[in-house]
């Protein structure tokens, strides 16, 4: 019998869920520099759920980020909303790609509170939320990042 290697474990798709500003944190670093298309953002107001499908840098491949830069799709959720409301994105142009910077909470009436999505290029959205509960779940496999490159600024 041989010990296990680290070559020989397989990773598995991310899927986190965040409770509190210190889960969403990590989330927020892992979410760093995704991308996504306008049009890829959704809000069920029966549902009180925002979703975004992101195409998420992979800032977990630590070393190996830099020879062989990875994303992934991955589905961005969010809980309880009750409003939602952006700023420098033009909803009416179908064809722009947002880039994400940051994802923080402030709590407003606890557990209520806002959570801010701040995009690159000045824009921003919004979300009221009655409690923080958010998920990210990688829904794709890992392909290689088109520009073969790691985004400047590391998580």
């Amino acid at each position: 019998m041989t010990d296990a290697r680290f070559e020989d474990g397989r990773e598995a798709p991310l899927n986190l869920g965040a409770m509190d500003a210190d889960d969403l944190s990590v989330i927020s670093a892992l979410t760093q520099d995704a991308v996504f298309p306008a049009q890829e953002m959704r809000w069920d107001r029966q549902a009180n759920r925002f979703a975004v499908l992101l195409n998420r840098f992979r800032w977990e491949e630590g070393p190996a980020r830099g020879t062989a830069p990875e994303r992934v799709q991955s589905l961005l959720v969010f809980e309880t909303v009750t409003g939602v409301a952006s700023n420098g994105i033009d909803r009416k142009d179908t064809d722009t790609v947002l880039s994400l910077l940051s994802v923080t909470f402030s709590e407003t009436d606890a557990p209520a509170g806002h959570i801010e999505l701040t995009l690159a290029g000045d824009g921003a959205i919004r979300l009221s939320v009655e409690a923080l509960e958010v998920t990210l779940k990688d829904v794709t496999k890992p392909y290689m990042a088109p520009s073969k490159k790691t985004p400047d600024h590391p998580a």
